[in-house]
């Protein structure tokens, strides 16, 4: 997880992610085979490591096109035609990433390699119709894809007596909160709940915690980390 320093050099507060390691899809256009394969990848060295395993994998395509985008403001971005005519892969894939609108209005998916395994069916398509088949093969792939939403939290703990805590826990995954994972100590076991990083949610969750125990557990304040929670 990255720090609070590292945190602090992001504009970013949230963007969404693969919520897989892995998916795929594949798209018959004029006898040619696109076999595309949506990765998460939270660096450089992750990305290619997918297109590698892929040449791998698929060592008889002609085609193993890529694009990825990395970090939270998305300050990294690749593309490789691999052999393709210039312009007509690794750009029409890296745009349909990049213009992929995973929040209405927004688009800010990210950590994420598309690689494009291409079969030729025999068939020339031409350049334009390279870009649409590379640019329809990661659309359609992205459209399928399950994502998730990844927010920079504060992860709060609250220590519970073990006999209750799990029907703490309970109440508060179904008042909405976030849970991380709890440690177990000697004397209790330590919840640790993600909130939103404003004075407004931290209280609001203390609040909750006190009512939900009587006034018998507090609310403490940890530091950030990046936390995946379900697309809303």
């Amino acid at each position: 997880m990255p720090d609070d320093a590292e945190f602090q050099e992001s504009r970013a507060t949230a963007y969404t992610v693969p919520a897989g390691p892995e998916f795929r899809h594949e798209l018959e256009i004029k006898r040619s085979r696109f076999i595309t394969v949506i990765a998460r990848t939270p660096g450089e060295d992750q990305a290619r490591a997918v297109v590698a395993g892929l040449r791998r994998e698929f060592h008889d395509a002609r085609h193993h096109c890529s694009a990825f985008v990395l970090g939270p403001d998305r300050d990294v971005q690749r593309s490789s035609d691999d052999g393709e005519p210039s312009g007509t892969a690794g750009i029409p894939m890296l745009e349909a990433v990049l213009k992929r609108e995973t929040v209405p209005g927004a688009a800010d998916l990210s950590d994420v390699t598309a690689v494009v395994v291409r079969y030729f069916g025999g068939i020339l398509l031409g350049a334009g119709g390279l870009v649409r088949a590379y640019s329809e093969s990661v659309s359609a792939a992205l459209d399928l894809a399950p994502m998730v939403r990844r927010q920079r939290l504060r992860i709060c703990s609250v220590a519970a007596p073990h006999a209750t805590a799990g029907r703490l826990e309970n109440d508060l995954r179904a008042a909405g909160f976030v849970m991380t994972e709890a440690s177990y100590e000697q004397q209790a076991t330590v919840l640790r709940m993600a909130l939103p990083d404003d004075p407004a949610g931290l209280a609001h969750a203390a609040e909750r915690v006190a009512a939900l125990t009587a006034g018998g557990a507090s609310l403490q304040p940890g530091g950030t980390e990046w936390v995946d929670v379900p697309l809303s």
